[in-house]
């Protein structure tokens, strides 16, 4: 074993915050969060790995009624888009699903990635320059996880317009959405994923996805 690696109580509770966060749409509480506990998931958050340590990520906190009904309606603008790519049973199981929080969280946090930070010449992003991007996703997963720890529920809203809601937050034309997320105290948290539960689907054979040395080669 080596000597940087946690101990097993440590290990133990990483694990637990990993296999028990889950995409939180309902059941939120009205309560406050706290704000050391505020400041501690946002931390959490900007210590994400970061290619070249550009660091791309900003965090909204949107807490003002009149703005999260405007993104509410922009996600029923989408979800309703969204919904007519399904035809039949599935299209009817779509529109049943509760996919979003907005209202009822008391905190939205838009994650956003701003592509101009530290200039057109970043380590690591010269021949993929999505990486900022990605990075930023990094922060969205931290945020998660630390969220799950303190207790918090987190959803990310994914069926929405972009342009919508970085005109909705007036974001500049440089800094782009990453992620919206719903963050509140929940009443419970799912063993399993929602969409698991509702049988939209199951969770894919972890054996199935690993390949050695190259594609398809799966022994």
């Amino acid at each position: 074993m080596s000597d940087h690696a946690f101990s097993e109580v440590e290990r133990e509770a990483v694990y637990k915050a990993i296999f028990s966060r889950r995409d939180v749409r309902r059941d939120f509480l009205p309560d406050p969060i706290p704000e050391p506990v505020l400041s501690r998931i946002l931390g959490a958050a900007h210590h994400a790995p970061s290619v070249g340590f550009m660091q791309p990520w900003d965090f909204i906190l949107v807490r003002d009624l009149g703005i999260r009904q405007r993104i509410k309606a922009a996600f029923e603008q989408a979800h309703a888009e969204a919904a007519a790519q399904f035809e039949g049973a599935q299209r009817e199981t779509y529109r049943s699903l509760k996919l979003e929080g907005i209202l009822e969280a008391p905190l939205g946090i838009c994650v956003t990635c701003d592509r101009d930070r530290h200039g057109p010449v970043v380590i690591g992003r010269s021949q993929n320059p999505e990486m900022d991007l990605y990075s930023s996703v990094c922060a969205v997963q931290n945020l998660w996880l630390a969220a799950r720890v303190e207790g918090l529920g987190v959803g990310w809203v994914s069926i929405i317009d972009h342009t919508a809601l970085a005109d909705l937050l007036g974001l500049p034309d440089h800094v782009q959405p990453v992620a919206y997320l719903c963050i509140g105290y929940v009443t419970f948290f799912r063993e399993r994923p929602e969409l698991e539960d509702a049988g939209w689907l199951d969770r894919t054979d972890l054996k199935t996805l690993i390949h050695h040395d190259r594609w398809g080669q799966h022994d």
